[in-house]
């Protein structure tokens, strides 16, 4: 029981941690100034910040679902979480181009977390509170 608890505490919050700090990094970019593709590449930066923000509004929702037990936590968590992973293979590529490597490796680590809690989450549903 408190290993069911535990994981399904930790995913949920996890994912709604990922999700907040989505927004709060494109915010903070957009602020300082530090997104030029939105004048040189306009469309193609419009549809990359349209998939982080859906990925961003699923990873909360999925989170909160999931730590809520709602019927399809478990499913929006897991869809949230394969989200995350095409994100974080995408996106460290443009801080790799840019010598930031902090970057690179931040992105590494999370993907190993998602990554982690997405198979176990698979393997053992009952664990985050799901009978599947």
């Amino acid at each position: 029981m408190f290993k069911k608890m535990k994981i399904k505490k930790i995913a949920s919050a996890y994912s709604i941690f990922i999700g907040l700090s989505i927004f709060g990094m494109w915010i903070m970019f957009w602020i300082l100034g530090e997104i030029p593709e939105l004048e040189t590449e306009p469309i193609r930066i419009g549809m990359h910040l349209t998939a982080e923000f859906v990925t961003a509004v699923l990873l909360i929702v999925g989170g909160v679902a999931l730590l809520k037990s709602w019927k399809y936590g478990i499913d929006l968590f897991q869809i949230s979480m394969g989200m995350l992973i095409y994100t974080l293979i995408q996106s460290p590529g443009y801080f790799a181009e840019q010598g930031e490597f902090v970057f690179v490796m931040m992105f590494a680590m999370f993907l190993l977390i998602a990554g982690i809690l997405l198979v176990w989450s698979f393997k053992n549903p009952k664990d985050f509170g799901c009978l599947k």
